[in-house]
């Protein structure tokens, strides 16, 4: 009877959180990985927060306010390693512009064109949430493995199902656009105050994107270590009860949509070292083209996602690592079955950050000794490591161009922002050819902060009360 008992209360809960899931699919008609094993492969999650109002959303605003698919208030890329000893939380800014890929809505059949320079969170607005991964995908030359997504209702029932979320705050704020009331010092917040300390675009720094950022990844330090302190992963009965809640308000992809898997995701998760969770924002600058935007800033971006791709300890970048993967995009070489293109056709520039200036035109000579006519050079800043950026559709040429200067294919890279290739000299290449195997180059400062790390946030100047 004991036995019968214990296996009604595990079915009753099965059928009842499975029944609480909402799917979408993976990718909006692009390439994806295949399957990963959930419980030991390495696995990338991209987390959305979705502005859409329908629903019991509807308090936050009109359905003008989210069109078609609604727009990713909050993205940010889990990625867990291998061995589970070390987790990296990718922060992409709402207001950067990036380049959408061609997506087609797998719902209706409808397909949408790619664009260029669109703010990074419209990337699911028109095709879905698989726009969005692909979106990601074509950005970073990583394959994202599943999705999940919540909206403003998860974040204010987990938080009361948790108990609150303890944050910090320089000052006394007060922001009447998400209507965020906070005095100085630490606070414990929940349900409403919750959802607006995350929502909030104005409270924090200069009342930028990227302030919202750092507090968004404060939240989720202060919610990781309570989780870790409460035992929370560890008692079955607790995990019910969240997973119960947070199902009710997530879509998820058609791999993750199963209460076992996400199961084996949790309890992935639960021994993790909370130092060793490392939150990241991508390196970015004001845009070009409009102030009030933000595009990767170079070569900080890609040497992030280069590391990303080799499964690299960002708390500790000179850890050994015995896992790494690099994608296929992050090496790119010709096949004798490409078409032949006309060297002299194609745009390379020489960045110099070897602190030798003659170094670009002694590039420049060899470039052209192989054929590459159509140069240019521009000033750069220091670097450690050379690299070869391209473009979409130069991967070939950036491999023929590093093979022609004697640098290895691990050091050819994708970049959004690159016209036709870019050779970015270091200092490992002030001389005779690069060194076969750099060292790690990161932006310095780039792990904004572990979740072992109590930060406070600075209020905004503009909205402090007294």
């Amino acid at each position: 009877m004991l036995l019968v008992g214990v296996l009604a209360f595990g079915a009753y809960w099965v059928v009842r959180l499975q029944g609480n899931l909402t799917k979408s699919p993976l990718s909006a008609g692009n390439k994806t990985e295949g399957a990963v094993d959930e419980s030991r492969g390495r696995m990338q999650i991209l987390v959305l927060g979705s502005d859409s109002r329908d629903g019991a959303n509807a308090q936050y605003g009109s359905a003008d306010d989210s069109t078609g698919y609604g727009k990713s208030d909050v993205m940010m890329l889990l990625d867990i390693a291998e061995d589970n000893k070390h987790v990296s939380v990718i922060s992409f800014p709402r207001d950067l512009l990036v380049d959408i890929p061609k997506c087609k809505d797998q719902t209706t059949g409808t397909e949408y064109p790619a664009r260029e320079g669109v703010m990074i969170n419209e990337a699911m607005s028109e095709a879905g949430i698989g726009c969005a991964v692909d979106t990601v995908n074509k950005l970073t030359g990583l394959e994202v493995d599943h999705f999940m997504m919540a909206d403003f209702t998860a974040v204010k029932e987990l938080s009361n199902t948790v108990g609150g979320v303890e944050v910090c705050i320089s000052d006394a704020v007060y922001d009447p656009d998400s209507r965020l009331r906070l005095p100085a010092g630490t606070s414990t917040v929940q349900g409403e105050q919750a959802l607006s300390f995350l929502r909030t675009r104005h409270a924090f720094a200069d009342g930028g994107d990227l302030g919202r950022i750092k507090a968004q990844q404060g939240f989720l330090s202060s919610l990781a270590r309570k989780l870790k302190a409460d035992g929370t992963l560890s008692n079955p009965a607790k995990m019910l009860e969240i997973a119960d809640v947070v199902t009710k308000n997530l879509t998820i992809d058609d791999g993750l949509a199963s209460i076992p898997t996400l199961l084996t995701v949790g309890n992935r998760l639960k021994d993790i070292d909370v130092g060793k969770i490392a939150f990241v924002a991508v390196p970015t600058v004001p845009a070009v083209i409009d102030s009030n935007r933000l595009q990767m800033a170079e070569p900080a971006a890609s040497q992030l996602f280069a590391a990303m791709r080799n499964n690299v300890d960002l708390t500790d970048p000179t850890a050994p690592n015995d896992s790494a993967e690099p994608s296929a995009s992050a090496e790119p070489t010709p096949t004798e079955s490409a078409p032949a293109y006309d060297k002299s056709l194609q745009p390379v520039r020489v960045a110099n950050g070897s602190g030798v200036p003659a170094r670009s035109q002694e590039i420049m000579q060899a470039l052209i000794a192989g054929g590459f006519t159509q140069l240019d050079q521009l000033a750069a800043r220091p670097v450690a490591t050379t690299a070869v950026y391209f473009g979409p559709e130069f991967a070939d040429v950036a491999a023929d161009v590093a093979a022609l200067l004697g640098i290895p294919a691990t050091q050819v890279l994708p970049a959004s922002g690159v016209q036709g290739v870019q050779v970015y000299l270091g200092s490992d290449f002030a001389s005779g050819t690069p060194t076969q195997e750099p060292a790690v180059d990161l932006p310095e400062g780039i792990v904004n902060q572990t979740a072992g790390d109590t930060v406070c946030q600075q209020a905004n100047p503009a909205l402090i009360t007294r």
